[in-house]
């Protein structure tokens, strides 16, 4: 290879890495996000089930991970170290290989994963209490910005321990259908109706929340599908870097 080719080579590679550090770096703050969020669908989920805070972990430390290799390609594309390129490519692979098999295990055990989320929900709307607790809050801001009522419909709310033992006519304030006749009430917590028939939408959130779940899905699955594409020209660039690399040259490293 040229001595100009492995200096486009070269600097391609570290042109790579730094778009490879920047998409680590949206991956962990993704997981960032999912960990530390109060305000949407996340958080209900986030508290009723421990698969959600693994997942967020993964995440950071993919992230994590792809940021450091995205450094370390940096200084071996910049300084030719075959050794560094050398383990930088073993470790592409590695992280390729484990993308791959996460995206397969998703893929296959979707229905599972569906079938729990609906579980997780029922579950949440039974033991809703109306307090001041975040997966309540959060459960109240998705029935009132979504415009719906339980997961498959208000009948859910039927099931609920307080609804379900009380001589008054409850209904789930975030439900309220303005739209319908009715006194103003809260925005959380347990309303009473003023009629056999409570104010409450006639659509369940399931199908809302499952259109918010797989667009922000198509959003994760854009920016992993970038990443393999980058990950696969990195290792690329990185053999045929490390191939056009004579020996070493430790007196490139910069001494600090």
């Amino acid at each position: 290879m040229g001595k100009g080719c492995i200096t486009v080579t070269k600097y391609f590679l570290f042109l790579f890495n730094l778009l490879f550090f920047i998409f680590g770096a949206l991956i962990m703050g993704f997981g960032l996000w999912v960990l530390f969020d109060k305000d949407s669908f996340i958080a209900v989920l986030q508290e009723s089930s421990d698969t959600v805070k693994v997942a967020s972990y993964i995440l950071i430390g993919v992230g994590s991970l792809s940021m450091a290799m995205g450094f370390f390609g940096c200084i071996g594309a910049i300084y030719e170290i075959r050794c560094l390129l050398g383990l930088y490519f073993t470790c592409l692979l590695l992280i390729l290989i484990a993308q791959v098999t996460a995206g397969v295990l998703i893929y296959f055990q979707r229905d599972l994963l569906k079938h729990e989320m609906s579980s997780i929900i029922k579950r949440m709307i039974t033991n809703y209490s109306g307090q001041n607790k975040t997966t309540e809050h959060a459960w109240d801001f998705i029935q009132r910005t979504m415009n719906c009522c339980g997961w498959t419909g208000p009948g859910n709310w039927s099931e609920n321990l307080l609804i379900k033992n009380s001589t008054q006519n409850l209904y789930s304030c975030s439900c309220r259908n303005d739209s319908l006749p009715g006194i103003e009430v809260k925005q959380f917590g347990l309303c009473e109706s003023l009629s056999a028939q409570p104010p409450v939408y006639a659509a369940g959130c399931m199908t809302s929340v499952e259109k918010w779940v797989l667009d922000n899905c198509g959003i994760i699955l854009g920016i992993c599908v970038g990443v393999a594409v980058l990950e696969l020209l990195g290792m690329i660039l990185s053999m045929c870097l490390c191939k056009s690399v004579v020996q070493e040259d430790y007196t490139k490293v910069p001494k600090y």
